[in-house]
C-alpha cells in the first residue's frame, strides 16, 4: 500500500511537471468534428498547391509555436509564398504571405464549416491566391460540400488548446523517437484526414502491391514497408485519445510480442494488430515520456524482428562511436 502511495504520489507530481491536460473525446465529439473539419479545408488547399512528394508527405499540417500550420506553399508559380495558421494561441485564423501580407478572422463557438471556408476563400481571393479544390471533406461520412456544412459549429476554445498543448509535447517526444532510426523516416506531422499525429519509419524494402480494388492513397502510402507511430483524439472505434503503432504489411505473430509499458496492449484494427497506448493512461505513468518512448520502442522491435528487418543496422549509434 506503502509502495502505491508513492506511485501515485509521483504520478500528480510529474503531471504538475508536465502541465499535460486530460483529454475526452466522449462529450466532445461534435468539438472535435469542427475542429477537424477546419483542418481538412486547409490540408486540401495544401494538397492542391503543393508539389507532390512520396507518401503524401506533402499534404500534411505541423505543430508550430502558435497552433496548427499547412507551413509554406507555393503561388504565382512559386515566385511567392503563403502559410495557413490555425492560431489557437489568439483563436484565429492567420492567412500570411513572403510578400509581407496578414489577414485573419476569429475562431469561436458558432462558427459554421461553412463560415470557415467562405472566409478564407475570401481571404484568398482578396490576396490574389487562386486556388480551387475538391470541396467536401474526406472519409468522415459527410456528404456535403464545405458551404454547406452548418450543423457543425462547435469551435471551442478550451478543448483546442488543450489538444494543441498536449500535440506540442508529443510532438518533441515523437521527434526525439525519429532521431534514433537510420533508415527513412518521415517528418513528424499532421495527417488531416484521420487528424492524427504521426511519425513513419521505412526499412527501405517494397512492400507487395496491393490489389486494384485499393485506394490511391493507401498505394502511395504504403508502397514501401513500414512501422507507423501515431496519436489522435480519439474516435467512434476507440472512444478516447491513444497513441498507436502498427507495421505494414503485418508480420505474423507480432501481437505475441511483449509491449510497454504494461497499460498498453494489441487490439485488432481492420483485421490487423495495432499496438495502442491510451493517452490518459499514459498521464498515470511515473514518466509519461519514458513510458511513450518505451511504448513506441517496443512496439518497433515487435514489428522489426518478425518483419525481419536490420535493426542493428537501422540503428542510430551513439556519436562518440562513430
Amino acid at each position: 500500500m506503502e509502495e502505491w502511495f508513492i506511485q501515485k504520489f509521483k504520478c500528480i507530481i510529474m503531471e504538475k511537471l508536465l502541465n499535460l491536460p486530460k483529454l475526452n473525446y466522449k462529450g466532445n465529439e461534435d468539438k472535435k468534428m469542427t475542429l477537424h473539419l477546419f483542418l481538412q479545408v486547409m490540408g486540401k488547399i495544401r494538397l492542391k498547391m503543393t508539389p507532390r512528394k512520396n507518401h503524401w508527405w506533402y499534404v500534411t499540417l505541423y505543430v508550430n509555436t502558435q497552433g496548427l500550420t499547412t507551413g509554406s506553399i507555393p503561388y504565382h508559380s512559386g515566385l511567392d509564398k503563403f502559410s495557413l495558421t490555425l492560431n489557437v494561441i489568439e483563436h484565429k485564423l492567420d492567412v500570411t504571405t513572403s510578400k509581407g501580407e496578414h489577414e485573419s478572422f476569429p475562431l469561436h463557438e458558432g462558427l459554421t464549416i461553412a463560415d470557415f471556408y467562405t472566409k478564407l476563400n475570401s481571404i484568398m481571393q482578396q490576396l490574389k491566391i487562386s486556388v480551387s479544390i475538391l470541396d467536401v471533406p474526406y472519409d468522415l461520412g459527410i456528404d456535403k460540400a464545405f458551404k454547406e456544412i452548418t450543423e457543425y459549429h462547435h469551435y471551442d476554445k478550451e478543448y483546442t488548446r488543450n489538444f494543441w498543448r498536449s500535440l506540442v509535447w508529443v510532438d518533441d517526444v515523437f521527434t526525439e523517437f525519429s532521431g534514433r532510426f537510420y533508415g527513412k523516416t518521415c517528418p513528424v506531422h499532421l495527417y488531416w484526414h484521420s487528424m492524427d499525429l504521426a511519425v513513419t519509419r521505412f526499412s527501405g524494402k517494397e512492400a507487395p502491391p496491393m490489389g486494384a480494388d485499393a485506394r490511391l492513397s493507401d498505394k502511395d502510402a504504403y508502397s514501401h514497408e513500414c512501422i507507423s507511430f501515431g496519436f489522435w483524439a480519439g474516435d467512434e472505434n476507440v472512444t478516447e485519445p491513444a497513441f498507436y503503432s502498427y507495421t505494414y504489411p503485418a508480420p505474423k505473430g507480432i501481437d505475441q510480442e511483449k509491449l510497454s509499458p504494461s497499460s498498453s496492449e494489441w487490439v485488432n484494427s481492420n483485421g490487423s494488430p495495432m499496438a495502442i497506448l491510451k493517452y490518459n493512461s499514459l498521464l498515470e505513468e511515473a514518466d509519461p515520456r519514458k513510458a511513450l518512448l518505451d511504448f513506441m520502442e517496443s512496439a518497433y522491435q515487435a514489428g522489426a524482428k518478425r518483419a525481419h528487418w536490420d535493426i542493428e543496422k537501422l540503428k542510430v549509434p551513439e556519436l562518440d562511436k562513430l
